[in-house]
């Protein structure tokens, strides 16, 4: 029961982090270079829920499988 918690959960954070990546790309049109859109994005902490949500779900999908 606690991997469909924890899949949802990963989820969810992957859903909002890769919206916010979305989100952020509209900073690219005022003429921020793609080099300087990365180090932005980097100091943004809503967007490592994206990695974090996506690592929650791979290690979740792994050891379901074991059980």
């Amino acid at each position: 029961m606690w991997f469909i918690f924890l899949m949802l959960l990963g989820f969810g954070m992957t859903t909002a982090g890769g919206v916010s990546l979305i989100i952020y790309l509209n900073i690219i049109p005022v003429g921020v270079s793609f080099y300087q859109y990365l180090i932005f994005v980097k100091d943004r902490p809503e967007c490592y829920l994206f990695i974090l949500g996506i690592v929650i779900i791979v290690l979740t999908v792994y050891f379901a499988r074991e059980r």
